[in-house]
């Protein structure tokens, strides 16, 4: 084989050789842009704590609801690259037997959620008479759970988010069933009693919408 020949093969294998590199690394980059981009991951909300230290029925001047309730409601973005936006406010609304009775905001219109991120809402709310439409079946629901020593309340967290390179807006449902104890606050009773331990709950997700 002459030098000419044998050059002309060298730079053969370093061309495709070169080629291959190239080939290699726009696949691998159009690879992870469809792993971070195209795979869209839903938002996760649990209930990680929560206190119920009053819960009575008013019936004066109206049917309603005295009580003081803390939550900590834990909103995780699972994708490692988009970012999750607030086109509405993200909002938590309790009810007792199907019928509202609060409502606070999470977080404001424009709030963003990092990617692979969790991000811990502290919640406080009470009141000596939350006006709800309970009617007399709810009154006597009211009756049962108080006797059972466990109410049960709902929380459902609804808002809208936009995400990183996505055009479409995704509404948010998630439904947290709560079962809770009254427990007196230590400033209340100083005595040592009781501790009652909350089990973190899993809200369930409402089935998302096309390319949500």
């Amino acid at each position: 084989m002459g030098c000419r020949e044998c050059c002309s093969s060298v730079r053969e294998n370093i061309l495709c050789y070169c080629l291959l590199t190239v080939a290699f690394v726009v696949l691998t980059a159009v690879a992870v842009v469809i792993a971070a981009y195209g795979v869209l991951r839903q938002v996760t909300i649990t209930v990680d704590d929560a206190s119920l230290t009053r819960f009575e029925l008013a019936t004066a001047p109206a049917t309603g609801l005295a009580y003081n309730l803390s939550l900590v409601l834990a909103v995780r973005n699972p994708n490692w690259a988009m970012t999750m936006t607030n086109k509405e406010a993200l909002e938590a609304a309790y009810s007792f037997d199907g019928q509202q009775f609060e409502r606070v905001q999470l977080s404001d219109k424009g709030h963003k959620y990092d990617a692979s991120k969790t991000t811990l809402h502290r919640l406080v709310s009470g009141s000596d008479s939350s006006v709800v439409t309970l009617g007399n079946a709810g009154v006597a629901e009211f009756g049962k759970q108080k006797a059972n020593g466990t109410f049960e309340v709902q929380v459902k967290v609804t808002g809208k988010l936009k995400y990183t390179a996505r055009y479409t807006k995704c509404k948010i449902e998630a439904t947290c069933p709560l079962k809770l104890k009254v427990v007196a606050p230590p400033s209340a009773n100083p005595e040592p009693g009781v501790v009652v331990l909350f089990e973190k709950v899993k809200c369930k997700l409402a089935k998302a919408e096309k390319y949500c």
